[in-house]
């Protein structure tokens, strides 16, 4: 909030450069190795053992148990994101400089970062776990080109037919947000039910009787992942109708 663009470039770099001297040169601790040979084994990285030195097992994602996709380390290369996305904000809002100069300019910049992500994925892997410097580049050039995009479609071509699930979304995102984790811990792990001979959780119950007795295991995911989302646009329908939105 209060720093110059110069700052914010350069606090983007010394976070991303960092985090990939920290991830790849520093030996980690116990595995006699650099951070650069072990990022195939996500027990062993210098990220990993932080958060179990730090946090301790207990704390840890529950789906690994040694190591966090969203722990200590990596959430440096994260707020890279979020200046990412400050840059592209304070560059759309140049009410000065004409639409189609901005968006062409969006669309250059998200190509090279893009390229440059590729590239950097040669030293230091594109890794979502991880969120690699790489994958910073990466994934934040092509949210500057779908962004652009849709400001060419949506305020350029007035072309909107297709936007209303979204802005129904767009209009209550806290609610839909806060509402599926709530609802994903009711049914994944409070409620239990009978199925099959035995107690299961909700989730397992409404998977294998609804989805994976006629689907693959991929396309059964699939599936109940897409009636979870149908589900909850549903709701926002309803609230979206009658002006009932969630603001803090």
């Amino acid at each position: 909030m209060k720093t110059t663009l110069k700052q914010q470039v350069v606090i983007l770099a010394v976070l991303l450069y960092g985090y990939w001297f920290l991830q790849t040169l520093v030996p980690v601790p116990g595995q006699h190795e650099i951070g650069a040979l072990l990022l195939g084994r996500p027990d062993a990285t210098l990220s990993a053992w932080l958060d179990r030195t730090v946090l301790g097992l207990p704390h840890l994602w529950v789906g690994s148990k040694t190591w966090d996709p969203e722990g200590i380390l990596s959430t440096l290369p994260a707020i890279g994101t979020v200046v990412l996305g400050v840059f592209t904000g304070r560059w759309l809002t140049r009410n000065e400089v004409p639409m189609a100069e901005r968006l062409n300019a969006l669309f250059v910049a998200g190509a090279i970062a893009m390229m440059v992500g590729l590239m950097w994925n040669w030293s230091f892997p594109i890794n979502k776990s991880l969120w690699t410097s790489s994958y910073v580049m990466f994934t934040g050039g092509m949210a500057a080109i779908a962004l652009a995009a849709c400001v060419w479609l949506v305020d350029v071509k007035a072309i909107r037919w297709w936007t209303k699930p979204f802005v129904i979304y767009g209009m209550n995102p806290i609610l839909a947000f806060v509402g599926s984790g709530v609802l994903a811990r009711i049914i994944y792990s409070l409620v239990k039910v009978p199925f099959d001979g035995k107690i299961v959780s909700l989730e397992t119950a409404i998977y294998e009787g609804a989805f994976a007795s006629w689907l693959e295991p991929r396309n059964a995911s699939l599936a109940f992942a897409v009636c979870i989302v149908l589900f909850w646009f549903g709701i926002l329908t309803v609230l979206y109708r009658r002006k009932i939105f969630l603001k803090v």
